[in-house]
């Protein structure tokens, strides 16, 4: 009898059927990473998601991420293993405010994080993701105001990198990451003294002042990697031990717990799956469906972040 194939192996069948590629965030489970043709962060997937020419492309990771790989290929199949896998930072700023806030400012540039719904995106003069937000908004006219939009401590950060006086930011927060609590980074560092702390921006203020090293979730791992030192408290979602066990075995990472759960897990980011990533392949849904309207206006902020260095 011939032993049925695994699930790993239908879904490099499928890949293969579908000529799709599978796109992972850096947050997926272990299992995903390691079947996924491209492991990246936000900006990373994006500029992948742009650059590819095949037919379907899967992204494992939360829908608006799927929103903007279809705004960027919108001739081409986008799904996702988990419709429901959102993200609280889109759920903290509608459209419908976004609008509202230009109607009674209209002399502000409005800069989106990209964890946005693509709706708010197409509301938006430019784009940024956290690896390059302060450059986004260095890159807008010093005397024109800002506002920076979801995500409060990613926005408070930029603020105190850019020395922008005239930029409001909105109260949009992670649930992951803004939960962290300084105390419980205070007591990693004393039971690993000789460990680095590398903090994502969307951290807390007081989190952030106990880092060395503050980026990206790519540029945590990079940092990490590249770092003489052998030992490291990370502050981000933990599925960024993947990358970082897999190139250096040798180091140790320590993931402090936030408040929600008790741990360091996005609940949004793991709702994928690979049996729910088979069935995306087999039946090519869940699908991401944008108005040729929006993924016009949506476009133009994208392309203009994509385009600063």
């Amino acid at each position: 009898m011939v032993a049925a194939p695994s699930i790993a192996e239908e879904i490099q069948e499928l890949k293969k059927e579908r000529r799709a590629i599978i796109l992972a965030h850096h947050y997926q489970e272990s299992e995903i990473q390691e079947l996924a043709d491209v492991i990246g962060d936000s900006l990373e997937l994006s500029r992948k998601a742009r650059d590819y020419e095949g037919d379907v492309i899967a992204f494992c990771g939360v829908w608006f991420m799927a929103e903007t790989a279809k705004v960027l290929n919108p001739e081409r199949i986008v799904v996702v293993p988990d419709k429901d896998a959102g993200c609280s930072l889109v759920d903290a700023c509608s459209a419908e405010q976004v609008r509202a806030f230009k109607r009674l400012h209209p002399d502000y540039a409005v800069v989106s994080y990209i964890n946005t719904s693509v709706e708010v995106k197409a509301e938006s003069d430019i784009l940024c993701t956290s690896a390059n937000a302060a450059a986004i908004v260095n890159s807008i006219p010093k005397e024109k105001p800002v506002l920076f939009l979801p995500d409060i401590n990613l926005g408070n950060w930029v603020r105190r990198q850019t020395g922008r006086e005239n930029m409001r930011v909105w109260q949009g927060a992670c649930i992951v990451h803004a939960t962290f609590p300084s105390r419980r980074v205070a007591a990693a560092k004393a039971e690993f003294p000789a460990a680095l702390v590398a903090a994502h921006p969307e951290c807390p203020a007081d989190v952030l002042r106990m880092a060395d090293f503050i980026g990206s979730t790519s540029g945590i791992i990079k940092w990490c990697l590249n770092s003489t030192a052998e030992e490291f408290i990370v502050m981000t979602e933990s599925g960024v031990s993947h990358s970082l066990l897999k190139n250096a075995p040798h180091k140790k990472f320590h993931f402090v717990a936030n408040e929600n759960c008790n741990c360091s897990e996005c609940p949004y980011m793991k709702r994928n799956s690979l049996e729910k990533l088979a069935a995306c392949l087999r039946t090519l849904s869940p699908r991401v469906e944008i108005a040729p309207e929006i993924v016009e206006r949506a476009r133009i902020p994208l392309e203009r972040m994509l385009a600063v260095k």
